[in-house]
């Protein structure tokens, strides 16, 4: 998801920022309890203004997918787009998973059979374009631009982890995320990347989320000598309670990993101890990931203030509904909430401060969701700095072990605030 302000009203919204033109369609998911989320299903960028370093990549179907059951929820075969490396990074790889949410019942993955983020059918190469962690350009993304840069799209609606082979003839979902991801590898490793000397999974958003939870299987693809790491950005969805003091929006994972059968591709050592889908969790799935691990994210992420703290059910008044939308109309109360919000999450996040000084962390407190796949949040002039350095400075840095600063959280500027507008 990118970081486009969401609207938590039931018809659709249309939010027409400095850039870029978003179309969010929504609909409302009632569960037990008569709980409703507001779940966005699609996110279309439409570019108006010159982006540098924007670069549209061709989009790849793998047809043989279908044979082996991997498919996107109609059936349709999952796809990617590849940018191929050059000079001293040709044998660097650099895997990004797409986000787009999730979906926790059988009408919700229904209605995204009729978009990307459901069919391969709906996908475009003008969908997602290769900038930020993708872009080609060494002044825009120093660390990568060279590498063998791949967007694996996001079509399942798990992040990745369902597979269930029954097929109801009657709706033909088909919940295969994780077949979708390991064939999605094997396409990878069948063009050279099992050779590479450096290799980082990504992701941002619903892709940034299993980014962590692939994270060992990537690893082990790999030899001994390969350099490799995963990297999150905006997937660190926090386990907190909402504005009336409860775990509503726990019950939303309990059905998502109910309906993709995602439980038995998440890590056991968790779900041994808890319910599967507290282990959809990143804060109780982190402390049995091996490898290095990267967490870019903000304190105030606009989608856990508007999904997870101030869902309608959660504000039945509506006092929230500007607030949560355009901070700058927030009540002192308000802002007192959002802070003790921040509060929360940062307790959730101390479990992956623990245990391993080969993560990094770049934590913010923007009002923003999602800050790798753009530009201007990525690297660039009215970038958000830590310790005088852009987010690609730091993630940069922390990948190839250079001996600065990589464990960052501002704490000075506590406040929520639009870094870009």
């Amino acid at each position: 998801m990118h970081s486009c302000i969401y609207s938590t009203h039931m018809h659709s919204s249309l939010i027409i920022q400095r850039q870029f033109l978003c179309v969010f369609l929504y609909m409302m998911i009632q569960v037990r309890s008569n709980l409703w989320l507001s779940h966005t299903l699609v996110c279309v960028l439409i570019i108006f203004l010159k982006v540098e370093g924007t670069s549209e990549v061709a989009i790849t179907i793998i047809e043989g997918a279908v044979a082996k059951g991997a498919v996107c929820l109609d059936g349709s075969p999952p796809a990617y787009q590849f940018d191929a490396g050059f000079g001293d990074g040709v044998n660097n790889w650099l895997v990004h998973i797409q986000g787009g949410g999730w979906c926790n019942s059988v009408n919700d993955c229904r209605m995204r059979t009729y978009s990307q983020y459901g069919s391969s059918k709906k996908m475009k190469s003008s969908d997602y374009n290769f900038t930020g962690i993708l872009s080609n350009k060494q002044e825009l993304n120093p660390s990568f631009y060279n590498w063998n840069r791949v967007a694996m799209r996001y079509c399942d609606g798990s992040s990745l982890t369902g597979d269930i082979e029954a097929v109801d003839p009657a709706t033909n979902l088909h919940f295969r995320g994780a077949r979708v991801f390991k064939v999605i590898i094997e396409e990878l490793v069948g063009k050279g990347m099992k050779s590479a000397s450096n290799a980082l999974l990504s992701g941002s958003s619903a892709g940034g989320l299993a980014s962590i939870l692939h994270c060992d299987k990537f690893k082990a693809i790999f030899p001994t000598n390969t350099r490799v790491k995963c990297f999150s950005d905006a997937g660190y969805f926090a386990h907190v309670k909402d504005l009336s003091g409860e775990y509503k929006f726990e019950g939303y994972y309990d059905q998502v990993v109910a309906l993709h059968g995602s439980s038995k591709n998440l890590y056991p050592e968790c779900t041994s101890k808890m319910k599967p889908s507290l282990c959809f969790y990143p804060q109780f799935a982190m402390p049995y990931v091996q490898t290095p691990v990267f967490i870019l994210h903000s304190t105030y992420d606009t989608f856990q203030v508007q999904n997870i703290l101030a869902t309608p059910q959660a504000d039945p008044s509506g006092l929230f509904t500007k607030c949560k939308q355009d901070i700058n109309t927030c009540s002192t109360d308000q802002i007192q909430k959002l802070q003790d919000f921040r509060s929360e999450f940062l307790e959730a996040f101390l479990v992956a401060q623990n245990g391993s000084s080969r993560r990094g962390w770049f934590v913010n407190n923007c009002f923003t969701h999602g800050q790798c796949e753009y530009q201007r949040k990525w690297l660039g002039s009215l970038s958000s700095k830590l310790n005088h350095k852009a987010i690609a400075e730091v993630v940069g840095d922390w990948f190839y072990e250079r001996n600065y600063a990589v464990q960052l959280i501002d704490d000075q500027n506590v406040l929520p605030h639009y870094c870009i507008d």
